[in-house]
């Protein structure tokens, strides 16, 4: 019997794929034989992730991107089709969620690029590459969001209103590029990564307790489950949902 969720010569591209979450995925997706195309600002730690995916025999192509900016976007996913001739799975995982003393602190530059990172980008990579997708042999967009979307949370306005409208994005591309292309979302809680290095530790595990079923954030590997599920063949009639990878965050 097939492996449901071998990805062996398929092609994936991961924003954000140099840390964290992005980077737990492009490593899942190439051990399980995809080629990958690992995007995000910085070129050399690009570089160092896809070192490590070609560790399991499979292509590597990393690649500088800022997914804010319109105008790189077509040409992360045209160096994508230069190199693979097509992409088969597309994460947009790349996001950004800055700290600020006060509402009226938060300058119109943070608002639009908190925008720009987190919704912006992926509707813009989703309408580049879903539509190469839908014409040939079809694919899966994987969006990520976060709690912050649903759960309305002081000191993260911007942030969650961008990912709100990631959420009611992945709901309208399923239908705009079905029945080829799937569309879903992975609705991430709480993780240890880089970005957690900010938080007051004591204060997240005494809130953790209470707020989190599971009382503890993630580790970066444990979002891989659900990524594989919606970028094999295990999820093949899967489209347009949310699912919430959150350690039951109330």
């Amino acid at each position: 019997m097939q492996d449901p969720f071998d990805l062996r010569d398929k092609v994936a591209l991961v924003t954000g794929g140099s840390r964290g979450l992005g980077r737990a995925m492009a490593l899942a997706f190439a051990a399980r034989g995809a080629h990958v195309v690992v995007a995000s600002r910085k070129l050399a730690s690009c570089e160092a992730v896809a070192e490590e995916a070609r560790r399991h025999g499979v292509r590597a192509l990393p690649h500088a991107c800022h997914v804010g900016h319109w105008d790189e976007l077509a040409g992360l996913a045209d160096a994508a089709y230069a190199e693979f001739g097509r992409i088969d799975v597309l994460v947009n995982n790349a996001g950004m969620s800055p700290l600020y003393p006060t509402l009226s602190a938060v300058t119109e530059e943070l608002f639009d690029k908190v925008i720009g990172v987190n919704l912006k980008g992926p509707y813009r990579l989703s309408a580049l590459v879903g539509e190469r997708m839908a014409a040939g042999d079809g694919g899966s967009i994987i969006n990520v969001s976060s709690t912050a979307a649903v759960q309305a949370t002081p000191g993260s306005e911007p942030y969650g209103a961008a990912k709100a409208g990631v959420n009611s994005l992945t709901l309208s591309l399923a239908r705009a590029y079905a029945p080829k292309v799937r569309v879903n979302c992975i609705q991430a809680g709480p993780f240890l990564t880089d970005i957690s290095k900010a938080w007051d530790m004591e204060s997240f595990q005494r809130s953790a307790k209470t707020s989190i079923a599971l009382q503890r954030g993630g580790e970066p590997e444990e979002v891989v489950g659900a990524a594989l599920y919606l970028a094999s063949a295990a999820g093949s009639f899967t489209t347009g949902a949310i699912i919430r990878v959150d350690g039951g965050s109330l």
